[in-house]
């Protein structure tokens, strides 16, 4: 079967083909891969920047935003069966007894560093025709949405950073409505969303969910089919190319809630300089290597204290975060049907992959699909 491997020791990226994988543990299930989302982090490995195989072999199957369909389950497996679909869970727990976040099912949160994630760090990923996995990291996603499915994956991280943002918000009472079951409510608050990729948009679109009055700040301009997905939501969207960093806040107003989707530090430095007071800020893009920065580290501490600010950082997801995603992703894709459809790019057939992952992305988001 074909799969593409990146061989950190050559330098490569390159189609390979191995034998096709068998279940070998009564918990396992077999998957036929069907689309794989394409991200930066796969072209940062692609790259060389980072990347880790498995410590029994010299090369790594990228891919990790992943869509399958079971064909095999194990005997011990009751929970799911052939024909559904699927989404994996990326990362996996370290062995650790003294990891209490591991040990309770919470490996994002893992506290050693030890943990493994497929397609990135000492697993496989799912960049390859079948894959063999436990079933408990499987996500069942309802067969209506087979189109989009692979959505799902980068729609955790927004999800994962709504989940904690419920404790923070509850310091200011009127951000959180008991009366819709603890849902975060915007009605009335200033979010920002920087960056209209596939993680700023799809997170535009659980903020416009919420009620947020949403701004989508990017570099394209008009005609582009990122900004005509930010109208069709109801966000504003304002292009860097027009309004600096340093007049969002006049543009905007006071801003309550902003969504990094970018990893670029000096965008995210000028734009903090304009959160409101008792704002949060929360930081998903992880910044490759970027030129120094000159700041100002006692006038941000001072700002932020002053102001009751709180700066969050998160990466990966966890169980709880997959349903989430699955259930906000129905919400968009009833909502937005359109929208959601353009966030998806032409999809490409694995004997193109390598040609697609190391060249300039085809629309918002590019998809590897395996079609039978």
């Amino acid at each position: 079967m074909k799969a593409v491997a990146v061989f950190p020791g050559s330098q490569e990226v390159t189609l390979i083909e191995q034998e096709e994988p068998n279940i070998t543990q009564p918990n396992q299930v077999k998957l036929r891969m069907l689309d794989i989302g394409i991200c930066g982090t796969d072209r940062e490995i692609c790259t060389f920047a980072y990347g880790t195989p498995p410590t029994d072999s010299d090369y790594l199957i990228i891919g990790h935003e992943a869509l399958g369909e079971v064909v095999e389950v194990g005997a011990a497996v009751t929970q799911l069966n052939a024909g559904d679909l699927v989404v994996p869970t990326v990362r996996r727990p370290c062995s650790h007894s003294r990891c209490r976040s591991c040990r309770a099912g919470h490996q994002d949160f893992c506290e050693t560093g030890d943990f493994t994630e497929r397609g990135i760090q000492g697993a496989h990923g799912f960049l390859t025709e079948f894959v063999v996995d436990e079933a408990r990291y499987m996500n069942r996603a309802p067969q209506h949405l087979r189109e989009v499915a692979v959505l799902v994956e980068p729609l955790t991280i927004a999800k994962k950073a709504e989940y904690q943002l419920y404790g923070l918000m509850q310091r200011r009472p009127p951000w959180i409505d008991p009366a819709v079951s603890g849902r975060t409510q915007g009605r009335g608050h200033r979010a920002l969303v920087l960056g209209a990729g596939p993680v700023g948009l799809l997170g535009a679109m659980a903020l416009r969910t919420a009620e947020f009055e949403t701004f989508i700040y990017s570099r394209e301009q008009e005609p582009d089919p990122r900004i005509e997905v930010a109208h069709a939501i109801g966000a504003t969207y304002l292009s860097s190319q027009r309004v600096p960093a340093s007049g969002l806040e006049a543009h905007i107003g006071p801003i309550d809630l902003v969504y990094e989707a970018v990893g670029h530090s000096l965008l995210a430095l000028e734009v903090l300089h304009g959160l409101g007071p008792n704002g949060i800020y929360v930081l998903t893009g992880v910044p490759g290597r970027q030129t120094l920065v000159e700041a100002d580290p006692a006038t941000l501490f001072r700002e932020m204290v002053l102001k009751n600010q709180v700066v969050l950082g998160t990466v990966n997801a966890g169980p709880h975060d997959f349903s989430a995603a699955i259930a906000d992703l129905e919400t968009f894709h009833q909502r937005w049907p359109d929208a959601v459809r353009t966030l998806m790019a032409q999809r490409t057939p694995i004997e193109q992959a390598v040609e697609r992952i190391l060249r300039r992305p085809a629309g918002i988001k590019s998809v590897i699909s395996f079609r039978s």
